[in-house]
């Protein structure tokens, strides 16, 4: 089986192509606000270079809304135009790196942020949105390492780690942590926030 893995859910986005275990393709790239500069020139060459792919796994977030949906359209028309079957997985599943058990945490924005417990690759816990005062409380006693994609203030003893498309292709190879098929969107924290415009 041939898996092209997208992971654009933070600042460090990376693609990667592995077939039957043996890494084909992969880069990594510093993203900010420009994934989709990047991940077309990383499906160019993996277009060229690679065979065609069986699956396409997507890291599906929590994390960057605009850089998941550019993932999931590219996904979708690759897709569309070989006949490859869609995945999502939760990106914090993902990390690179071999810790088999960990937390990730993450700003959700709003004052609050995201939590979730990771073992061998799939998600045990979450990712649920938590306020400062439940996450801390979650934290004490918590025995496993603690990661986030970004520094953190109020949480310095969470780690720099990111997901990878490679890891997300060896999960998805393997059929662990799966959590979308075929039609695929973000994970969604919390419901839409729509601003109403003022009263005239």
């Amino acid at each position: 089986m041939t898996i092209l893995a997208l992971e654009t859910s933070t600042d460090r986005g990376s693609v990667a192509v592995l077939s039957n275990g043996r890494v084909l393709y992969e880069q990594a790239f510093q993203a900010e606000r420009g994934h989709s500069e990047q991940i077309f020139g990383c499906l160019e060459a993996v277009c060229v270079f690679c065979t065609p792919c069986d699956r396409i796994a997507i890291g599906l977030g929590p994390g960057s809304y605009s850089g998941v949906r550019i993932a999931i359209s590219a996904a979708i028309g690759l897709s569309m135009a070989t006949g490859a079957e869609l995945v999502g997985l939760v990106s914090a599943a993902a990390l690179e790196g071999d810790e088999p058990h960990y937390a990730m945490i993450g700003d959700a924005r709003r004052g609050s942020y995201y939590y979730v417990e990771v073992s061998n690759g799939a998600c045990d816990f979450g990712p649920v949105l938590l306020s400062a005062e439940e996450l801390t409380a979650k934290l004490n006693g918590n025995m496993h390492p603690i990661f986030s994609d970004a520094p953190l203030a109020d949480f310095p003893q969470a780690e720099l780690a990111f997901p990878s498309a490679t890891r997300l292709a060896r999960l998805a190879e393997q059929n662990i942590g799966i959590v979308q098929r075929d039609m695929l969107e973000p994970l969604y924290l919390r419901d839409p926030h729509i601003t109403l415009p003022k009263a005239k």
